[in-house]
This record gives structure tokens, sequence and C-alpha cells, in this order.
């Protein structure tokens, strides 16, 4: 009888019937999902490959890190930030917040279960899920729906670069980076201008290091606020009146007046305005909030792209060789979707949906995608929103359809 037991037990270790949705990754799009989910009071099973809600904030970010945006438009569906949070939430606030938003939705995640495969059964008419965990054990969820919820940063990006393992030195991705305490007085280059590179040379420019960021590419920096507005909330609120190319212009003659020219110290600036270029190719403007000023004291080093690496040093195009201690590579991240998802119709071999927003939250066969759109949490929020309500009106039908058929059959059986 207890040899029975332990083999049922063993079985429904590995293979689970889901009831509502599976959702991969507990991010704050998968979060925001399961809340909304939860209110339509749809079962739903989250996947987490870490051992913790939203990774990517708990272990792969600097601990300076602040939310760029002000918090009204970065909060989940259903909870706002409380309200002696900053304008601007510190990493740790953001993730006890995103903490205190799991409690209040009762959002519990299977932990340390990574995805290996998601495939449609044509046949059978359902998704099925497998994971597997370090300690080798593996399980296969069925279930009618999948979201995709692991996003554009589930992988980092480690550019090869001609000599880089001759290097020598330390050399990290920025997704491993804290702080500049640890670095001072020490020649580092950092790989890319974006957000994070401008805020790693910032930190480590603070910290009595001597940061040199390569600017291989062209970038929009913009302040993060204009006449005490945050820049975002003032480019939200004319394109509700003006065309994108028109507030475009706006702002970037907003910005010459407050930054002056940013060419003067290296940087490029491209030739496509900055919210065109966020919609049409994914490239977030850098918000300031200090770099710049490092950069025109010198304390930050503007360098051009790099040709090669060596022991102890690296070459740049211009043909410059500087000796350097350590190299952060701010190189961005990508989604990792392609390795794990088996299905071409719907997302692209990218890791991103085919179908441009604001249609790329839906496929077939009860497939759906958040976190995707480039548009930050807010478009988070509101695919998770769009997402819920589609389960659930299905839910909810399939639900009254069962019952109408019990009753049919009890009705049956009392006439017999």
């Amino acid at each position: 009888m207890f040899t029975f037991s332990s083999e049922q037990d063993l079985i429904s270790r590995r293979c689970v019937w889901v009831n509502g949705p599976v959702i991969v990754g507990a991010g704050p799009s998968g979060l925001a999902v399961g809340a909304c989910l939860r209110e339509q009071g749809v079962p739903f099973v989250i996947i987490e490959r870490s051992d913790c809600i939203a990774s990517l904030w708990q272990k792969r970010t600097y601990d300076r890190l602040k939310l760029h945006l002000p918090k009204k438009f970065c909060q989940l569906p259903k909870f706002p930030f409380p309200n002696h949070y900053p304008e601007y939430p510190t990493k740790q606030k953001f993730i006890e917040y995103l903490e205190l938003y799991a409690k209040t939705f009762d959002i519990n995640p299977q932990f340390n279960e990574c995805v290996q495969s998601a495939k449609y059964d044509e046949t059978c008419r359902v998704w099925r899920v497998k994971t597997g965990s370090p300690n080798g054990s593996e399980v296969e969820y069925i279930c009618q729906w999948l979201v995709v919820a692991t996003g554009e940063n589930a992988e980092r990006v480690v550019p090869d670069i001609e000599g880089l393992k001759d290097f020598g030195g330390e050399v990290i991705h920025a997704c491993d980076y804290k702080s500049g305490e640890k670095y001072q007085g020490k020649k580092v280059v950092v790989v890319g201008c974006g957000n994070s590179g401008m805020e790693v040379s910032l930190d480590l420019s603070n910290h009595g290091a001597q940061p040199s960021m390569v600017c291989r590419s062209s970038v929009h920096v913009l302040p993060r606020e204009i006449f005490g507005k945050s820049t975002f909330e003032l480019a939200m609120f004319m394109m509700k009146w003006l065309p994108i190319w028109l507030v475009d212009k706006i702002l970037l003659i907003l910005t010459w007046f407050i930054l002056g020219n940013i060419e003067n110290y290296g940087l490029k600036k491209p030739l496509i305005g900055p919210l065109t270029l966020k919609n049409t190719q994914g490239k977030t403007p850098v918000l300031d909030i200090g770099a710049l000023e490092n950069i025109r004291s010198g304390k930050v080093k503007v360098v051009p792209g790099i040709k090669k690496f060596s022991c102890g040093a690296v070459e740049l195009v211009n043909g410059e060789k500087l000796e350097i201690d350590s190299v952060v590579l701010a190189t961005g991240y990508c989604s990792n979707v392609p390795y794990w998802l088996q299905e071409s119709e719907f997302f692209s071999m990218n890791g991103f949906p085919k179908a441009q927003f604001p249609n790329n939250w839906k496929g077939k066969s009860g497939l759906y995608a958040i976190g995707f759109t480039r548009r930050g949490l807010a478009g988070a929020s509101a695919d998770a929103i769009k997402i819920a309500q589609d389960i659930g009106k299905v839910y909810k039908e399939d639900l009254k359809q069962k019952k109408q058929n019990v009753s049919t059959q009890r009705r049956c059986i009392s006439t017999f």
C-alpha cells in the first residue's frame, strides 16, 4: 500500500495539470498577470528559474539603481505605490513593492524551475511545458494557456571582441556590477553608453575610479526632468496633441538648452528623434542623472569603438591605446524565448513577437506575451490587464458550460 502511494506521488510530481495558464517568469510582468488573473478568479501557476521574484532586480542590478521614470508610470495593476515612496524609488524600495505586491495577491511562484521546452500539442490541444530543477527533478505542466513573461532582459549579451580573453584583468557584465567602491584609483573601460553604461560610469567616477566609456554608436541623452517635470511625462502629454516627429523636435530643442551640445563631449546623436527611435528600433534614450556633468569635468572619458584588447590594455579604432585594470560590459540583454519555446509563428528568432505594438500580446492556441512592448512597466501593466481579461472570459465560459452539462446530466438521471 505504501509503495503504491509513493508511485502515485512520483507520477503526480512528473506531470501536473494546471486548470488555468502557466506563466513563465516571476518578474514584474509575471506578477502583474498573476494579480489580474487572481481578480478574474482564474487559477494559475508561475514558473521561475531563480529562487526569488524579480531576480533581475534583486541579483543583477547595481546598488545605486533607481527607477528612471516617476513611480506612477512604474506601478503594477490594481496596486499603486505607497504614498510615502519617493518619486523615483530606489532599487530596494522597488523590490519591497514587488514583494508586497506578491503577498497582497497571494502569488507563490514555483521557484528553481527552469523551462526546458514548451510546445503546443495539436492532438490534445494543450501546452506541454517541461521544467528542470537543480536537484535533477523534472516536471511537465499541461495547460490550456501559456503566458511568456520572461521579458526583454532574460539573458546578458556578451560581445565577441578580439583579444578580450587575453586581457588578463577583471571582465564582468554590468549585471554583476554592484558598486564602484572596490575600483577606487583603477582604470576601468565601460563598454556601452546606454543607461547602464552611463550610470556605471557615473558610479565609478564618484568612487574615485578613472572610467573610460566606449561610445561606439550614437545615443540620445535627455535630461530626466524638464522645468521640474519628468521628461517622459512631458513627452506623453505632448503626444496626445502633437505628432511624434514634432514632439521629438521639441524635446531635442529643450535638451539642447538644458544640456548643451553633447557632441562636444564625444557623444554622437542619432539622426532619428528619440521617441521615433524607441518606437521603431527599441533603442531607449538615456535619461541623464549626473553622468554628463562628470563627462564635462573629465571624470568620465568618452572614447570611440574598440579595435582589440591585449594584456592589460585596449586599442581603440582611432589608434589610441589605453592601459586599463578592469572591463565592465554594459552591453545589454536579450530575450531567451527561442531557446525553449518550440513555436515559430508568433515569436521571431530574436525572441520578440513578430506583430508590432499594440498587437504583440496575443498569439494563437492560447499563447500570450507580456513585457515585450519596449514600453517599460506601463506597457507590461497594460498587457497584463488585456491578457487576464482575455483568458478570464474563456475560462468563465468553459466553467459555465461545464456546470450546465452537469446540471443536464443530473436531470436525465433523475428522470430515468
